[in-house]
């Protein structure tokens, strides 16, 4: 009989109780199941897979020191754990809970009622401060802080390992999926590189955190770039949190000041990393349904096909907004207040339905975390019912976060040769400056695909149109507070104050 550790979203060894409770019991199977179906959906791509295939070989090589490889089979989970049952005996599985999309909360009940079919336990632990079943926000702080003050599980230093052939060991081999887009800038896979970006940012790079985020020209280097890491389980969220709050407890000086500002505003993103996930815990139609069903009429599903094409090839006739599209192509990331532009442009200057546009950033996003996707897509487009509406002037952006041009010119190259005083809008370039640097308006450059400050205008009347005289909004956005707000109120004046500004995928403004 053996016990299998199921990795999910959990990649790596260090703080693993499932990996840790399963080596005390006897023979351990680690399993990784490539499950083909799940990289055939509209919110998974090539990128993702790519970086969950390094974190994968690192794994295994992590688990072959204590003495077994990682297996990686190919298929339904179900039928992979038939096949392991036939040929050994299960005696137990073992896996961390997962607040994913649809799809893998059907696969958990599937997997569920194979192991009930077959007299096989199945343990499954928090990850981190999700709680399952959860049946009041009223003292979800308090479960949040008891887990992250909880001690670190120290990997087992052997495992009893079990005769089985190890699968597929071509790790970047990629499942046929739905988007197969090149990202020749993510960033790498495996736990020595979020840890090696953890030690780097406490050490010298998170100073200026609370005041570099918020522009692409400095957040690369001055974010955490720990988002990816996070959402696949290379690095926990719980050694994250003990390893800010060390470094906090040593700023003791004066001249640490800027340094406890930033690390103080870092540790309430992880806090609310886990916000947000919890509301998709809680309800997970938020990723196909709006969080206030009132709002099912703001919108029609059917979107604009040419705003939707211009937007999601970044080519809106704004250069910041374009440059921020193209940079998610390259990249796969793209910092806070960017992302939660594109998502308000979409929703309020093109008038978009979220669900369409929200799959094509999932896709693009390396780090994407469905609770906090959908959540925060659903916040930006005014679908809450509990969050303030913010429409982002793009000029104004551009302005204050790319004064220079410098960001533009390297994703829109088309615009290389325009003074900085004009970059942010070429079209307001004459004919014969157009001629004279090489760049055509129409041509060269799309041009503006609405404008900025009418569909604005137009936006704000209608939401005020649209809310006149319906008190039921109001009653339901009540209901939905009490059960999805946060409860920690000086935080949420915080967040009102700064604009909820958070270092992970598609945070808010």
């Amino acid at each position: 009989m053996i016990h299998v550790v199921w990795f999910k979203r959990d990649l790596r060894t260090h703080d693993h109780r499932p990996l840790v409770e399963a080596a005390q019991r006897g023979p351990v199977l680690p399993l990784y199941v490539i499950e083909e179906d799940y990289w055939y959906l509209p919110d998974t791509s090539l990128r993702q897979w790519r970086f969950t295939a390094e974190c994968l070989a690192e794994l295994d090589t992590a688990l072959e020191r204590m003495g077994q490889r990682l297996i990686l089979l190919r298929g339904s989970v179900p039928e992979v754990l038939d096949v392991l049952h036939r040929s050994h005996g299960l005696a137990g599985l073992y896996s961390h809970e997962e607040t994913g999309n649809a799809w893998t909360y059907q696969r958990d009940l599937a997997v569920a009622a194979w192991a009930r079919s077959n007299k096989v336990p199945w343990q499954q632990y928090p990850p981190a401060g999700v709680v399952r079943r959860l049946e009041s926000r009223d003292r979800w702080a308090r479960h949040w802080e008891e887990r992250m003050a909880a001690p670190l599980l120290r990997p087992p230093d052997r495992i009893t390992g079990v005769r089985q052939d190890g699968g597929d060991r071509d790790w970047l081999a990629a499942p046929r999926g739905h988007d197969r887009s090149p990202c020749p800038g993510r960033q790498t896979g495996g736990r020595a590189a979020g840890v090696a970006l953890l030690e780097s940012f406490l050490s010298s790079r998170g100073e200026r955190y609370r005041y570099a985020i918020s522009s692409p020209l400095t957040a690369a280097t001055s974010g955490s770039r720990l988002s990816p890491y996070l959402a696949y389980g290379a690095v926990g969220l719980r050694e994250v949190v003990q390893a800010t709050r060390l470094r906090l407890s040593r700023l003791q000086g004066p001249a640490d000041t800027p340094w406890r500002k930033s690390l103080e505003s870092f540790q309430s993103r992880l806090y609310w990393h886990c916000h947000f996930i919890q509301k998709l815990e809680d309800q997970p139609d938020v990723e196909h349904r709006n969080l206030h069903p009132g709002y099912d009429a703001l919108r029609d599903e059917h979107i604009d096909p040419e705003r939707f094409e211009a937007w999601r090839s970044g080519r809106t006739g704004f250069p910041f907004v374009d440059a921020c599209m193209r940079m998610l192509w390259g990249e796969g990331w793209l910092n806070f207040r960017m992302r939660a532009m594109l998502a308000a442009f979409s929703s309020y200057h093109l008038w978009l339905h979220w669900r369409e546009p929200g799959l094509h950033l999932a896709r693009l996003f390396v780090d994407y975390e469905p609770g906090i996707h959908y959540n925060q897509l659903q916040m930006q487009s005014g679908t809450t019912g509990i969050n303030a509406n913010r429409i982002y002037n793009p000029v104004k952006q551009s302005l204050d976060q790319d004064a220079s041009g410098s960001f533009i010119r390297r994703w829109v190259p088309e615009l290389q040769g325009i003074a900085d005083e004009r970059i942010h809008e070429p079209w307001r370039l004459t004919p014969g400056e157009q001629r004279r640097l090489g760049v055509v308006i129409g041509r060269d450059y799309p041009a503006r695909i609405v404008d900025h400050l009418q569909a604005a205008r137009a936006a704000r009347e209608h939401l005020r149109s649209f809310r006149q005289g319906r008190g039921d909004l109001r009653i339901e956005a009540q209901a939905i507070h009490a059960r999805h707000g946060s409860r920690r109120r000086s935080q949420r004046r915080s967040v009102r104050r700064r604009g909820s500004q958070l270092d992970l995928p598609l945070s808010t403004t």
